[in-house]
This record gives C-alpha cells, structure tokens and sequence, in this order.
C-alpha cells in the first residue's frame, strides 16, 4: 500500500468510490486493498460484477441444472495502455434494447397499464387507452404531466421522463354514471396535499413535508434523498401501506389524509467478505422503486463497456458527445443533450440549445430582474474525470435544481481538437481572448470545466472555473459564491433600471404633456382662424349690403327733380325733417310734387322709406301710410310742414 497524505488520500477513494460505484467506503477499501491499491483493476472488477448483475437482471434467473460459472478473472492494463475494457463471458453480451417507459392511467374506477418505447409520441398513448377503455381519442384528455397538458406529436423521450409515471383520463363530454363516484374521489384527492412527517432514525430529526397528492411515492423517494444524503436504493421505509407502489400517487397508495407518518434509514451494507458470486446476486437485491434509477448501465452514468472514457477497443468507446466538424451549432448541441442523457439519465441540467451568442443574450440582456449566470460546460471524453463529475456532480438533484433556476446552462464538447478550436474562437469572439487563453492552459485531466460567467454593461467577466475535481458540496458552495456577487450586481442593474425607467416615464409625461399642449394650441388658432374668417365673411356681407343701400341712395339722389326757388310761379312747400340723431333736412318742393318724391328724399339721405316712417308732429299723422302717388298739396304738407323720422319697429 502506498503512503499518501490525508487530502490525497481522501480524493482517492472518494474517486475510488465513484468509479466503482460502491457506496460504503469500507467495501470500496478493502476492494483496493485486495488489489494493491490499483484503481483501474479495482474499477475493472466493479464494472464486470455491476455487468454481470444488469445481465442477471436482463435474463432472469439462471436455470438450475447448469450451475453458474465462476467469474473470470480481471483483465489487468498494461503500464503502456491507458484504457482497459473488461472482457465479459459470452453469454453475458445481449444486444442494448430501447429504453421502456411504464404509465399507470386512471380512469374512473379502471386502472390501466400502458408500457411504451420512448421514442414513442403521446398520441399513442391515447390510441392504446382508446382500445382499453372504449374512450374515443377526440374525447379523452390525458392528464397528470409535470410540464402541463401535451400536445399528441410530443415525443415521450424530450419530456425526460422516469421510468415509472401516474396519469390519468379526464372525459368532460362523457356524462359518468353513479359507479364513478369512488373516481371523483380520487380526482379530488389528486389535487390535496398531504403532509408527510418523516422520521430520520439515524440523524433522529423529523421532517414535515407537503406533497400533491398526484406526486409517486417514488418521487417522494428522491426528495428525501436529497435531505438525508441516501440514495434511493439504499434507503428502508417504514410507514408505507402494505399494497402501496412506488408508481402510486399518495393520493391511491392508501396513506392517511392529511397527515402521514413514515420512517427511513439506510439499508444495512452486505458483509465485506462476501464472495464474488455473492456480490453478484447482492446487486440486484433492489426493490422495483429504484428500477427507473437503474434500469441498465448507462443509467449509473458509466458504460458497461468503459468506467473512465480511455478505452481504445472500438467496441468498448462511447459514441461521442457530439460529432466532430458540425457546421450547425444547434444541432451539434441537440446531439450532445441526447448523448448525455443516454449515458447519465434523464436527471441532469437543462442545456441551451442555440449558439453561445443566443445564450449570452438569453443570460444577459433581458430586463435586470430576469438577467441569470451563464454556466458553461465543457466536457472531454479523454479526461478521467469526465464520468465521475457527469454522474455525480452535474446530475445530483441539488445541483440541477440550482443550475435551472439560476443559471443558463450552455455545454460544448472539446474532446475534437476541432470542435475546441470551434469553442475558442467563439469565446474570443464573445468574451475576449484572455478567457480563451484561460481555457488552452487547462490540461486533459483538468476537464471537464464548468465556468461561470456574469454579464456586465460593459464587458462579459469569467467570475471562476471549476474544474472536474471537486465535491458535491464544494461545487454547491462555489456556484452559490458566484450568486452572491451576481445577486449584488443585479440588484445594483435593478436599481439603474428603475431610475433610468423613471426617468424616462417623466420625459414620456413631459413629451405627452408638450404634445396636448401643442393639440390645445393647434385647435385654439384654428378656432380662432374659424372666428376671423366668419368676421371677414360677415363684413363683407355687410359692405356688400352698404354699397348696395349707397348705390341706391345715389340712385335716388339724381333722380330727384331741382328744387325749386323760393319765388316761382307755382306754389312752394317748405319742408323741415328731424332725424333720428337730431339733424333737420330742410328742401323746398312743389306742391303738386307727388310723396313718392318726398320718400325717394328722405331715402337718398339714408332714411329708406322701408325702414323708417315720416310723421306729423301735430296732429300725429304717418305719411309713409299715404298713398305714394297723392301730392304734397293733397297730404295737406302746405306751404310748410316739421315732420319727424322715426325707426319702424
């Protein structure tokens, strides 16, 4: 055994753990010990008995009259080799099979159970229910989906689904019948909530947890994991009614409403010395609750032909994350999501599909309140570390739920020298070329590199790099770091947000203010213009009214006949007329000259005879009532007469 510092040593057989994938230290330990602390041939007999085991599992027990073959004995790496790839017996290689996916649907008092390739879509589902319950596919809403009611082209495999899943069948246009009853029940149960109180023996502490009734107990399972740090197929349940699945909703397990009781602690660890055979039998001694979680190899996150991504075989090396020299970066991306939940699960961060440019604005140039971190992953197939951070770090519950709601999550593979003289060039292009100078200094074991970018006003800043040698906890507390310097300058980009938006809704109201101002201007000098233009209408009438009265008035004016002088032959009468304003007219006329010339006089000085009336002041007589053509001598206006002008009413 070799000497080695704590820290050192501690890393080891924490790498120890994981690659082997056996959870109790001890166990992990003597398996080094047993092989002289050599982690590839340590890690190339856990994979051969992990193997062994998902076989066992695949085929079902053996016959009995052929005993069982001991295993054979571990391929050892040469020095001169960097990879290994475990030789399996024959028998043991069966050709990889789609991944299926169970769905347990309710509809009133039937249950049905519906098993399904992946890469099927949702209306298939409905076609198989359709057959089952006599239910027409128009008719029937399929629900119970954690991302809401689908469309029927939705392919099964992009919703990430566990292995085990709940649903059920609403009927609106179908009337149900008095049997149902016991169904709207459960319906109705599916949206309380119960309230678990969960006893953790070891740690003596309870929980008291809130769930939907349509959350598995399967689901509640790995909620829990999370908080007591047991995995699910470690863990032992007390509390759970006799006839409740894993696959069943609290709401149809039976449990009590609205409270419930249940215990955990870990399942006690097989002896250490146990025989090869008997690890063998021991690793699928998991109750059917954990058959989603490991439902073959890939889904512990390590092939069943290569523990550390080295092998050189062809028949032992992964197909790659993404392609090499993929002109379209969204479908290199897609590429890569697909190939990595394939070898990790479906439980892992949700990456971005587009270039890193879209990325960069979808992270950093909305509004301030909705601005996140850009967490870019780069991973590398020829790193050792590559599988162990995939599986432990990255796809661990507590990450994947910090990295969706606080970050961005952008990945790219650089195990192509193309595709990571790809990534440099865009890193340069968006962050500058210190970052990219940052990434050529990392070494292959380094990978894989989580770094962690922050958008500034001015500049992009690489707030750190984490690379694949860390912890769970250690990764946790570097990412909530960055949140914490994110977080302040968010909240300083908040508060220039909202001054500038102040800002600008005061200059809006300034601008909407001047703009009625000016409306209210406009319509008081068209109102004006309206005013004037009427006045000049009206005056004009006026002063055509006027020069019409002063051309008549000139009219009668000439045609009044001379007056006559004071001594002539025929008989003279003096007339004197007061005006309204005062004045008196004074002429001299005929006596047999006709009113209508006295009238045409009195007009030709602007008194028509139309508007006024001429009177006698005693007795009061009105001569515009005489006949027009009656002489001055017969209207008795001799030799004198002082009338007066008076305005008709």
């Amino acid at each position: 055994m070799f000497v080695c510092n704590e820290l050192a040593c501690r890393r080891y057989v924490f790498l120890a753990d994981a690659c082997t994938g056996i959870d109790d230290i001890a166990e992990a330990i003597t398996l080094l010990e047993l092989n002289n602390w050599d982690l590839v041939v340590s890690s190339n007999i856990s994979s051969n008995l992990s193997s062994v085991a998902s076989q066992a599992n695949i085929y079902g027990t053996r016959s009995q009259a052929a005993p069982a073959a001991p295993p054979a004995a571990p391929a050892v790496a040469s020095s001169s080799s960097s990879a290994f790839c475990p030789a399996l017996p024959s028998r043991h290689i069966v050709e990889r099979q789609p991944r299926m996916l169970n769905f347990r649907v309710e509809y009133r008092q039937r249950t049905v159970e519906v098993v399904i390739e992946e890469g099927s879509v949702v209306g298939e589902i409905k076609q198989i229910l359709e057959t089952e319950l006599q239910v027409p596919v128009s008719k029937m809403q399929l629900k119970g989906w954690k991302s809401g009611d689908l469309s029927d082209s939705i392919v099964l495999q992009s919703l990430h689904l566990p292995k085990n899943n709940s649903l059920y069948v609403l009927t609106p246009e179908i009337t149900p019948t008095a049997s149902t009853s016991q169904n709207s029940v459960l319906q109705e149960s599916l949206n309380q909530n119960f309230l678990l109180v969960i006893s953790h023996r070891e740690a003596q502490r309870d929980y008291n947890l809130n769930f939907p009734g349509s959350r598995t107990i399967q689901e509640v399972k790995r909620n829990v994991s999370d908080l007591i740090n047991i995995p699910v197929r470690h863990q032992q349940w007390e509390g759970w009614p006799a006839s409740a699945s894993d696959s069943m909703t609290l709401a149809a397990s039976g449990i009590s409403y609205p409270c419930h009781h249940l215990g955990v602690c870990r399942r006690s660890s097989p002896a250490n010395t146990r025989e090869p055979t008997e690890e063998c039998a021991d690793v699928h001694m998991v109750s059917d609750s954990e058959g989603d979680d490991f439902e073959d190899a890939s889904e512990f996150g390590v092939e069943e032909s290569e523990m550390f991504g080295m092998g050189t075989s062809t028949g032992c090396r992964k197909a790659p994350l993404m392609p090499e020299n993929t002109e379209n970066e969204v479908d290199a991306l897609l590429h890569f999501t697909a190939e990595f939940t394939t070898r990790y699960g479906e439980c892992h961060p949700v990456f971005f599909i587009g270039t890193l440019e879209a990325a960069s604005q979808e992270a950093f140039y909305g509004k301030a309140r909705d601005r996140k971190l850009l967490a870019i992953y780069l991973h590398n197939d020829e790193s050792v570390l590559g599988n162990v951070f995939c599986s432990q770090m990255m796809c661990a519950d507590s990450i994947v739920s910090y990295l969706s709601q606080n970050f961005i999550t952008w990945a790219w593979d650089v195990t192509k020298e193309a595709n990571k003289a790809r990534l440099l060039t865009m890193c340069t292009r968006h962050f500058g070329s210190v970052v990219a100078q940052t990434i050529r200094t990392y070494k292959t074991d380094q990978f894989p590199l989580l770094l962690i970018v922050m958008g500034k006003r001015t500049s992009n800043e690489v707030l750190n790099v984490i690379q694949g040698n860390t912890t769970v906890d250690e990764l946790m507390m570097r990412l909530m770091g960055a949140m914490e310097i994110f977080t302040a300058q968010q909240q300083e980009d908040i508060k220039d947000e909202d001054e500038r938006e102040a800002r600008e809704m005061v200059k809006r109201e300034q601008d909407e203010a001047y703009q009625l101002s000016l409306e209210a201007d406009r319509k008081k000098r068209e109102a004006q213009e309206r005013e004037q233009a009427e006045q000049l209408r009206l005056q004009q009438i006026q002063k055509e009214a006027d020069d019409e009265k002063e051309a008549i008035r000139l009219s009668l004016e000439h045609a009044l006949p001379p007056e006559p002088a004071e001594e002539g032959g025929e008989p003279i009468s003096k007339l004197r007329i007061r005006t309204p304003s005062g004045e008196f007219l004074v002429r001299r006329f005929l006596g047999s000259t006709k009113l209508q010339v006295l009238f045409d006089f009195v007009a030709s000085k602007g008194y028509p005879w139309e508007d006024f009336k001429l009177l006698t002041t005693f007795p009061r007589r009105n001569i515009t009532q005489l006949d027009p053509a009656s002489s001055l001598l017969e209207a008795k206006l001799f030799p004198q007469e002082t009338l007066f002008l008076e305005a008709k009413e």
